[in-house]
């Protein structure tokens, strides 16, 4: 019985390992075709519905204006922050230009920096916009085509900027915007109305997708639409928000949330979402696919669930946010906490094992404040894991200990019994039960990592605080798999060899920690079926081939957790072999006296 539940831990270990190795290679969809100046032109016109005074659904998220003769450039309001540079597109109040000031494509110091936003007419367009529906069908309200003015020469952090157009019907709408120091950009929506009669009109913001971004394609990170409305996590793919926006002939996904609430497009590292600033305020927040012209779109917009009536003489307004920008986790908690976000963390999909992948970020983080350097700090955390799990993994060693020191004794029992393997088997019970060993024992280092190492991985590979972080030597990005591979001679063959297959890549960090689980393995016990000793025969094998191509970062904790392993197996195995041998002195002594 023994025997087969060693052999089902072995088996769920390593069938754990295969399938994250699985998710962690992903499933990587082919990049969507350029899209063409003439498609960015023809942009739809999509939005959630709210009822009208009448009754009547109308359209409430942004629609672009008819198509025009041809102008000149547009005029553009410069953007400048101490993390963020760009502009805003005057011709319809887009936030079309924006690249971030702290990041680059690359870990080489002169690529090109991070480029989040971009005009809607370019190949990758994405891009914040803000207007307004007339509910009432006759308000004449700004569109794609607007030209506003701006009383200010730019916005940064200590020049807010009121952008202003007149519709010439007695109505003039304002976008007040205000930017601060990280990836905040607060917006004031108002309407003022000095004509002689009332009007209706809904506010609105969208964040818009001119095209399917490039995806990374890992199972374990989600990519897409994201928000948190009324305090729970809404993730949903690209694929989905179509499928389900087929099936509704709408939006994908629609709801009504409180002021606290966020929705916007996510991706590995990246994130922009629009926030409502009011915590009292119900907006419908939907996630939309539009086709056209054989090219798809992608849309997050929020609007009030019903349209500001404006009587004469009076001003109504309309106060959101968007955050635009990298997903660092201290920003992000601060502004959960100062400007009541509810949940903005979890942009970062630090997944199923929130509860452990968090506090081991924040373990690493504060020790790479005293080190500055993760390596550094992942070998320093990985050791404190390693006397936390202590008392645990020292009564395992223990246990392989003793069957290591028994291994001729169950040799000899299985040599007396070949012909009856029941009675070998009822021996080798009697055994273990008076030496007080577990069989099993030997998977108990494995399995306690498992944990451990999924929620690593997690804080590597999604957090933007482990991108392009380095750490010794050849190993200049933790976040990604070490560059280095056997099959061209670690560089000194001219070509590539995982144009070939992916399991062309062994790289040098690899290699080292397959040599520490194969001599960690060669203190334990021998298996002693046949068939279990040939599975951990393979398991370093087959480990060192699935680790190859996962983060840099988490091969150094396996390998370096390894040496610890060792370190401490062979103290307690000389120990027990000295107490063994003290032991059996001592009863020998005892029988001549």
């Amino acid at each position: 019985m023994d025997q087969k539940r060693l052999l089902a831990a072995i088996a769920l270990s390593i069938g754990i390992l295969l399938l994250f190795d699985v998710y962690n290679r992903g499933n990587r969809p082919p990049a969507p075709p350029p899209q063409t100046t003439q498609q960015a032109a023809q942009a739809p016109t999509p939005g959630p519905t709210a009822p009208d005074p009448s009754g009547q659904a109308v359209t409430t998220a942004p629609g672009d204006a008819p198509a025009a003769a041809p102008r000149g450039p547009a005029p553009r309001l410069p953007v400048a922050g101490p993390r963020v540079e760009g502009s805003i597109n005057l011709r319809g109040a887009q936030l079309d230009q924006l690249v971030l000031r702290d990041y680059r494509e690359t870990i080489e110091p002169n690529s090109p920096l991070v480029q989040l936003f971009a005009p809607r007419e370019t190949a990758e367009g994405y891009y914040a916009q803000w207007g307004w529906t007339a509910a009432d069908g006759r308000t004449r309200v700004p569109d794609g085509n607007t030209e506003w003015q701006a009383n200010a020469p730019r916005l940064s952090p200590d020049s807010p900027v009121t952008l202003t157009w007149d519709n010439g019907q007695g109505q003039v709408f304002e976008i007040g915007l205000t930017l601060d120091a990280n990836y905040m950009v607060g917006v004031e929506q108002r309407v003022r109305n000095s004509g002689a009669e009332q009007v209706s009109v809904l506010p609105w913001a969208r964040i818009r997708r001119e095209r399917t971004p490039h995806l990374a394609g890992y199972y374990v990170l989600h990519e897409g639409f994201i928000g948190v409305l009324d305090g729970r996590l809404q993730e949903m793919t690209y694929a989905n928000v179509k499928s389900e926006g087929e099936k509704r002939r709408g939006a994908g996904f629609e709801q009504d949330a409180r002021g606290g609430s966020w929705a916007g497009f996510t991706d590995k590292y990246w994130l922009a979402a629009l926030i409502p600033a009011e915590r009292d305020t119900v907006m419908r927040t939907s996630f939309r696919h539009v086709a056209e012209g054989g090219q798809d779109r992608w849309q997050a917009d929020m609007a009030p669930n019903a349209p500001q009536i404006v009587a004469a003489g009076a001003t109504a307004q309309l106060a959101t946010r968007l955050f635009a920008g990298a997903k660092v986790v201290s920003i992000l908690d601060d502004y959960a906490t100062r400007l009541g976000i509810t949940d903005f963390d979890k942009a970062v999909d630090f997944g199923w094992f929130y509860f452990l992948t968090k506090p081991f970020f924040y373990a690493i983080h504060w020790i790479n404040g005293l080190v500055h350097n993760f390596g550094v700090a992942i070998l320093i955390f990985t050791l404190a894991i390693k006397l936390l799990f202590f008392p645990l993994q020292n009564k395992a060693y223990h246990s392989m200990a003793k069957m290591k020191i028994l291994g001729p004794k169950m040799q000899e029992i299985r040599e007396r019994h070949k012909e009856d393997p029941q009675k070998a088997q009822t021996e080798m019970m009697a055994l273990y039960r008076s030496e007080k060993v577990n069989p099993a024992s030997g998977c108990l280092p494995i399995v306690i990592q498992i944990p451990v190492f999924f929620s690593l991985y997690k804080v590597i590979f999604v957090t933007i605080e482990m991108r392009h972080a380095p750490f010794v030597a050849w190993i200049r990005d933790l976040s990604a798999p070490d560059p280095t591979n056997l099959f061209n001679l670690f560089g000194l063959l001219p070509f590539d060899p995982m144009q070939y297959s992916h399991f062309l890549h062994m790289p040098a960090l690899a290699l080292l920690m397959g040599a520490t689980m194969w001599a960690q393995q060669r203190l334990n016990p021998q298996p002693p079926d046949p068939i279990q000793a040939k599975i951990f025969a393979w398991m370093p094998v087959i480990f060192t081939f699935m680790l190859a191509s996962f983060p840099a970062g988490l091969v150094v904790y396996w390998t370096w957790n390894n040496l610890l392993s060792i370190a401490q197996q062979s103290y307690i195995m000389r120990h027990d072999r000295a107490k063994l041998k003290a032991e059996r002195r001592n009863g020998a002594l005892a029988k001549k006296g």
